[in-house]
């Protein structure tokens, strides 16, 4: 069912805590789409299907909590503003997907969702000229853009007068 090359590897550790919200979702009544399983590959790595669930409520964990692992919350919204309004209802900031062929609706929701970054019909395009910086409580600091090499930097002033100067 799913292609090797779209799978996600992930250490024991995280595997487990996946797995565990795969078991919230799932007991706190959010219906499972596809996926909530472990896939067994020959004993190489910790792999998880892709997991799709639909019809939660916004205090479920898998809709409150950054999973870092193959699960996706899908909610249905029947207004820009609703859709809005749920995306900020969140604790993270990070990131941001809109996928539109209206310009206007892109340009109206992503001045208004608080995320650092918002993809316009596409997902996870970097650029090393962009920050990338959680607002909320999607982590400190950032990578990318001048503001991190900034962060590598000491600023430091050095005044000294002008050769032969009168007061001198």
């Amino acid at each position: 069912m799913f292609k090797k090359g779209y799978m996600t590897r992930s250490i024991r550790s995280n595997s487990k805590k996946i797995l565990s919200y795969l078991k919230h979702g799932k007991r706190e009544g959010a219906t499972l789409l596809t996926g909530g399983k472990p896939l067994e590959l020959g004993g190489k790595g910790y792999y998880i299907e892709p997991t799709i669930f639909t019809d939660f409520k916004e205090e479920m964990l898998i809709a409150k909590d950054e999973i870092f692992g193959p699960v996706m919350a899908l909610a249905k919204f029947k207004t820009i503003d609703e859709a809005i309004e749920r995306a900020n209802k969140t604790r993270y900031g990070l990131a941001a997907g809109i996928v539109t062929k209206d310009l206007n609706v892109a340009n109206t929701v992503s001045r208004s969702i608080h995320a650092c970054t918002i993809w316009i019909n596409c997902y996870f395009a970097l650029d090393n000229d962009c920050p990338l910086e959680g607002y909320k409580m999607s982590g400190f600091g950032g990578d990318f853009g001048l503001n991190t090499l900034h962060k590598y930097l000491h600023v430091k002033s050095v005044v000294a007068p002008l050769y032969n100067t009168p007061w001198l």
